[in-house]
């Protein structure tokens, strides 16, 4: 089953040519015959944040919302706290699963990551690191496999006609 999803990048400092993550995970979509709906790149100000992910939420055609970037400790790092305002469910296990992986690549320096995965009117939202060491963990360790209908015994794609149930 195709997936659709938005990617958003999170950024001060980029812009489409230099946003690597960005490109890495606009790849790994293609890879598994997901269609990339949307792509955008926006400040690091939680307000703008918040306005593209809730036009994306009220969209019947995307599945999947991933940002990249502004997941650290820094006074700008302000992805998880825009989700956090549209969240209706966390998932918590997504982000110590990530930092499980990561701490296989980077040791203790995974306790700096603060992404998370929660639902959002119906949708997934995945807030994974700039880096693209990051979105590679991220995308090869978790989402391929729970993004994919066939991965047992049970992943996020199975779910999606439930996730509006009342």
């Amino acid at each position: 089953m195709q997936v659709n999803i938005a990617l958003l990048t999170v950024t001060d400092t980029r812009n489409i040519d230099t946003d690597k993550s960005g490109s890495i995970l606009v790849e790994k979509i293609k890879e598994q015959n997901h269609k990339l709906i949307d792509r955008k790149l926006v400040k690091d100000e939680k307000e703008s944040i918040k306005k593209i992910l809730s036009d994306w939420i009220k969209k019947d055609n995307i599945d999947v919302i991933i940002t990249t970037g502004g997941t650290g400790l820094t006074g700008r790092d302000i992805t998880p706290e825009a989700i956090k305002d549209l969240t209706d469910k966390e998932i918590p296990g997504f982000g110590e699963l990530f930092r499980q992986l990561s701490y296989d690549s980077i040791g203790t320096s995974a306790m700096q990551s603060r992404a998370s995965a929660v639902l959002a009117g119906g949708k997934y939202i995945f807030a994974l690191p700039g880096s693209s060491g990051g979105v590679i963990d991220a995308w090869d360790g978790i989402l391929k496999h729970q993004l994919n209908i066939n991965h047992k015994p049970c992943n996020f794609v199975e779910l999606f006609p439930r996730l509006k149930e009342k």
